[in-house]
């Protein structure tokens, strides 16, 4: 019988309400804390860290390339001043240099002070030996070709080496004028020089305005000479008379002094004048005229500056502005026809040249 009624005691438990076994009345005992639970929010902070290092090593990295991008698109833009970079042109000896300066073009004041820049490179160089100014050039304003012959005669004057003038193509009246101030000078066979003289020219637009457009020009002065020559009426012969004197005279006695300066002991003032009538003259014919030294190409010139430098072997090097996408946009847009009132002043206005007008 105890049997029995202990396996009745240990039966299935008393059942509450719903079906549900009932709750305990005591406290419900609580797994103890283990050490991986306690671990879980330190891992969380250190990634955390982690996470926030990264982040801010991330940003710095890109405000440094951000900033070095502006600066690169800036140079790239704007160029890098006066800055040149130097490009060699016959391979050598670096420890000797030769400089190429170039002269190219129409001789205005940016191409005098783009021969300034060249020639301050050179000086600052202390590898180079010698200079060989290559000229290509009509000529230009009596200013920007006087500014560049001054600046060779004073590199000749203070850095006490030789220089060379090397004629390519056409080096005509200001181009002549800037390579008399070399000691030596050598052109191509093909090339064109002399030219020596003086040239003025403007526009007269009075009978396009009064007839075509019906438009009367007014001027106001302060002397009768005031406004000799203008482009509003032809010009008359003492207007004339008086242009040739004040101008064309003497900028044709300084061509006639500079041309007797650099090519002393070649030509005295007496043979220079009836060759300066405005006349141009192949190489052959200049070699004849003792106007140049000799005829050659560029190797040609090189060996004579080398000679003359005393020096075997050499480095030929010239100098190059940086691309700059500012100045290849001015370039394209001065293509292009712009008649403000300064472009219509400057077509209406006589600008005394030493240029072969042919050209």
């Amino acid at each position: 019988m105890e049997f029995d009624q202990n396996n009745n005691l240990s039966g299935p438990p008393t059942q509450g309400p719903g079906g549900f076994p009932p709750e305990p009345s005591g406290p419900i005992p609580t797994a103890p804390v283990g050490h991986p639970r306690a671990q879980r929010p330190r891992r969380r902070t250190i990634w955390r860290v982690l996470l926030v290092i990264v982040l801010v090593f991330s940003i710095l990295a890109n405000i440094v390339l951000f900033t070095m991008l502006v600066g690169l698109a800036a140079m790239f833009a704007t160029g890098t001043g006066g800055i040149l970079t130097e490009e060699v042109i016959r391979q050598g000896d670096p420890a000797a240099k030769i400089v190429v300066v170039n002269v190219q073009g129409v001789i205005y004041g940016d191409l005098a002070q783009s021969v300034y820049r060249q020639l301050k490179a050179a000086r600052k160089d202390g590898k180079v030996k010698a200079v060989i100014v290559r000229v290509s050039s009509p000529g230009g304003t009596i200013s920007a070709s006087d500014q560049i012959y001054q600046e060779i005669r004073r590199y000749r004057r203070e850095e006490k080496m030789p220089v060379v003038a090397f004629m390519q193509g056409i080096a005509a009246s200001g181009g002549y004028y800037a390579s008399v101030a070399c000691e030596k000078i050598v052109a191509e066979p093909t090339a064109i020089t002399g030219s020596i003289g003086v040239i003025s020219s403007y526009f007269v637009v009075q009978e396009l305005l009064q007839n075509k457009l019906g438009i009367v020009p007014v001027t106001v002065k302060s002397g009768e000479k005031k406004d000799w020559l203008s482009p509003f009426r032809e010009p008359n012969d003492v207007q004339l008379k008086y242009i040739e004197d004040r101008l064309i005279k003497p900028a044709f006695a300084r061509f006639l002094e500079v041309v007797a300066e650099g090519r002393k002991g070649s030509l005295t003032a007496g043979q220079i004048r009836p060759l300066a009538d405005g006349g141009i003259f192949g190489a052959k014919e200049a070699v004849e005229e003792k106007l140049i030294d000799d005829i050659g190409y560029l190797e040609d010139a090189i060996a004579l500056v080398k000679s003359m430098a005393g020096i075997q072997d050499a480095q030929v090097v010239q100098y190059r502005k940086p691309f700059s996408l500012m100045n290849f946009l001015g370039y394209r847009q001065g293509k292009i026809l712009n008649l403000d009132r300064r472009t219509l002043y400057e077509l209406g206005t006589p600008e005394v040249m030493y240029l072969w007008s042919a050209f």
